[in-house]
């Protein structure tokens, strides 16, 4: 179990997971630039796949895709012309990574034109200006990016459970979590905005409509620890009161979401039922209280070479 369901201590590689966050910020950025805006930002994400993260095929010169190997820490660019350049990840500052990586784009023959300051961090420090060395912590590197294997299968497991609107399951590398959105079908009132680091045309697009959303962080979403969460915007009266599972999660005021420690699924007997009950029960707490048509937004969970049955009268 272990293995499958890795320890992530937050504390124990802060500083490399804000090196490997800043990483995905400057390839997100690149995606984000050269890619035809999708609703609620989908366009820009990251997904996990059997090396790390991917950014996808991304719209420039013949066709790049950007790939974070976190088993043999290495960044690799492909073109779909058969250019392929990879550079390595390691210590560096994130200055070095950015010139590394202008250099790999280049290469394959693309344009590395992108937003040179993060976004949604805290102090944010343009990309080439940054010239900190950044510790690499390979091992715990590769646990996040197991744990991060674990968790998707739950994460798509869940999505198939809803007929209605629904993300795909997803890495934001503004705010560095893996999430999964699903949405009532009605406009949401328009968000205040005041995101830092965020436009806020961006994030009111993000938040037109209503939503639940789940997710997960390595930490340092306002949290210390590695945890899941999960809110509703707009959130509902009642929405912090819900009954949810399992023992353990709970509701933070200050963040305004459920939360659930990871270490309380790891360690649970069945992790992937653990995690299966926060996010269904947290669901139904957001669409009970919110009046979600749920008769006919859900149908049951997928299972492989079974077609949804449809519920026609």
């Amino acid at each position: 179990m272990s293995a499958i369901w890795p320890e992530i201590p937050f504390e124990a590689w802060r500083e490399s997971c804000s090196a490997l966050h800043l990483y995905c910020q400057i390839v997100g950025k690149y995606r984000l630039a050269r890619t035809p805006w999708v609703n609620h930002s989908w366009h820009a994400t990251l997904y996990v796949n059997a090396r790390g993260l991917t950014t996808l095929l991304i719209p420039d010169a013949s066709g790049i895709e950007i790939v974070f190997d976190l088993s043999r820490h290495v960044l690799i660019g492909e073109a779909a012309d058969g250019c392929r350049a990879e550079m390595p990840l390691g210590r560096m500052s994130v200055a070095e990574f950015h010139a590394r990586f202008c250099d790999l784009v280049r290469h394959l023959g693309g344009t590395p034109a992108f937003d040179g300051r993060p976004s949604e961090v805290p102090d944010p420090i343009p990309f080439t200006e940054d010239r900190q060395i950044r510790p690499y912590d390979a091992d715990a590197v590769t646990r996040f990016f197991r744990a991060l294997v674990a968790i998707s299968g739950v994460f798509y497991r869940f999505r198939t459970g809803f007929t209605g609107k629904v993300s795909p399951v997803h890495l934001f590398w503004g705010s560095f979590d893996l999430a999964v959105t699903r949405f009532s079908g009605r406009s949401a009132p328009l968000h205040p905005g005041g995101v830092p680091g965020l436009p806020d045309v961006v994030t009111r697009e993000a938040y037109s409509d209503e939503v639940s959303s789940a997710g997960f962080w390595p930490g340092g979403g306002g949290t210390d620890f590695a945890a899941f969460y999960s809110y509703a915007y707009p959130t509902p009266n009642g929405f912090a009161d819900g009954q949810v599972m399992p023992a353990g999660a709970y509701f933070d005021r200050k963040l305004g979401e459920y939360l659930l420690p990871y270490d309380l699924v790891r360690k649970s007997s069945e992790p992937e039922a653990t995690l299966m009950a926060f996010l269904q029960s947290t669901y139904q707490a957001a669409a009970d209280i919110g009046r979600w048509d749920r008769a006919a937004l859900e149908c049951p969970i997928g299972s492989p070479l079974r077609p949804r049955p449809l519920n026609k009268n």
